[in-house]
C-alpha cells in the first residue's frame, strides 16, 4: 500500500512540473512582445505624440503672378502665383502701424511694390509714440536676401504712405502723419541709390491733408492735396527733385468748377504730361464716377482741360 501510494504520488509531482511548463509557455506566446505591438499599443498614443493640425495652404490675395499673402499672421511673397513662397522678415503689425492702419486683411495701398525685380516694404518702428523711425525693407533678388534702410527719423505716426522706384537706383517715399482736424505733415524723401540712402525734400507749403503724389522722373514730382471736402485741385510741383516746390494751376472750365476737384498722380504722354482729376469722395457728376482729364505742356505748371473721362477708360 505504502508504494502504491508513494507511485501515485511521484505521478502527481510529475504532472505538476510537465503543467507548470506548459502554462508558461502559452502565456509567452499570447503576451504582446517588446517591439512587437499588437492592435492597442497602435492604437494608444501619448498626448505630445499626437498629430498636430497642419496650417492652411498659402492663399494669394488676388490672381496677380507676383502677390502676397497675411495667412497666419505673417507675410509671404509669391512670384509664380501661389507655387512657392518666401517669407518677409518683418513682424505683420509693423506694416500696419500708425494713425492709419487699413483693415489689416491686405496691405495698405502704396505701402509696397511688388515686382520680378525689386520688392519693397515701408512701415515704421520704433517705442516713441510721438515720433517713430520710417523704414524700407527690400529685396533685388526675389526674397533671397533682404536689405534695410531707415528713410527718416523721427515721425509721426503715420496716416499716408506710398513708395515706389522708376528705376534700380531712383526711388521715392511720400508720407504724412500728425492730423489734427484737415490738417497734417507731409515729406517726401528720395534715394539715388536704390534705397540705401535717403534724403528729405523741402516742405511743401501746403498742410491739408494729402490725397496722391508721385514723381515722374528723377526730377518731377507732385503732391495732391484736399480729402475733406475739396472744391478744387491743390497740387505743388517739383522740377528740381524737391528743392522748392510750386503751386501749379489748373484752368478749369466754368463748367466744373467744383466738379473735378481732386488731382491724382500726372503721367508722362509723348511730349506733355496728362493728370486725371476726379470728383472727391462727394462728387454726384454723371454718378460721381467721370473724371476730367488735363494735360500740361510746361512739365506740370500750368494745367488745361482735355476730355471727361468715362470710368472705364480710367481703367
Amino acid at each position: 500500500m505504502k508504494n502504491v501510494i508513494l507511485v501515485l504520488s511521484g505521478f502527481m509531482i510529475a504532472g505538476l512540473i510537465i503543467g507548470t511548463y506548459f502554462y508558461h509557455n502559452q502565456a509567452s506566446a499570447t503576451l504582446p512582445q517588446p517591439n512587437q505591438p499588437n492592435d492597442l499599443q497602435e492604437n494608444t498614443t501619448l498626448p505630445d505624440e499626437q498629430e498636430q493640425p497642419q496650417p492652411e495652404p498659402l492663399q494669394p490675395v488676388n490672381n496677380d503672378t507676383i502677390t502676397y499673402t497675411l495667412q497666419n499672421d505673417e507675410l509671404n511673397i509669391t512670384f509664380n502665383n501661389g507655387n512657392d513662397w518666401v517669407k518677409v522678415p518683418i513682424e505683420k503689425d509693423q506694416l500696419f502701424e500708425g494713425e492709419y492702419n487699413g483693415n489689416k486683411q491686405e496691405l495698405i495701398e502704396n505701402s509696397y511694390m511688388l515686382t520680378e525685380n525689386r520688392v519693397a516694404f515701408i512701415y515704421s518702428d520704433g517705442v516713441d509714440s510721438e515720433g517713430k523711425r520710417i523704414r524700407l525693407i527690400y529685396s533685388n533678388d526675389q526674397g533671397i536676401t533682404w536689405k534695410e534702410s531707415v528713410v527718416t527719423e523721427p515721425f509721426p505716426p503715420m496716416r499716408f504712405r506710398k513708395v515706389d522706384f522708376l528705376n534700380d537706383q531712383f526711388g521715392y517715399a511720400i508720407i504724412s502723419g500728425d492730423r489734427t482736424m484737415s490738417q497734417e505733415y507731409s515729406r517726401a524723401f528720395i534715394t539715388h541709390d536704390g534705397g540705401e540712402t535717403w534724403e528729405a525734400t523741402a516742405e511743401s507749403p501746403a498742410t491739408r491733408l494729402i490725397a496722391f503724389g508721385g514723381f515722374v522722373d528723377e526730377t518731377t514730382g507732385f503732391l495732391s492735396y484736399g480729402t475733406i471736402n475739396p472744391e478744387e485741385p491743390d497740387v505743388y510741383v517739383t522740377q528740381d527733385s524737391g528743392e522748392t516746390w510750386n503751386e501749379a494751376v489748373f484752368n478749369m472750365p466754368v463748367k466744373y468748377n467744383k466738379v473735378f476737384v481732386q488731382a491724382e498722380v500726372p503721367v508722362k504722354e509723348e511730349d506733355h504730361l496728362t493728370v486725371l482729376v476726379n470728383q472727391g469722395p462727394n462728387g454726384d457728376y454723371k454718378g460721381g464716377l467721370v473724371k476730367g482729364e488735363f494735360i500740361s505742356e510746361d512739365n506740370g505748371l500750368t494745367w488745361n482741360f482735355s476730355a471727361e473721362v468715362q470710368p472705364n477708360e480710367t481703367e
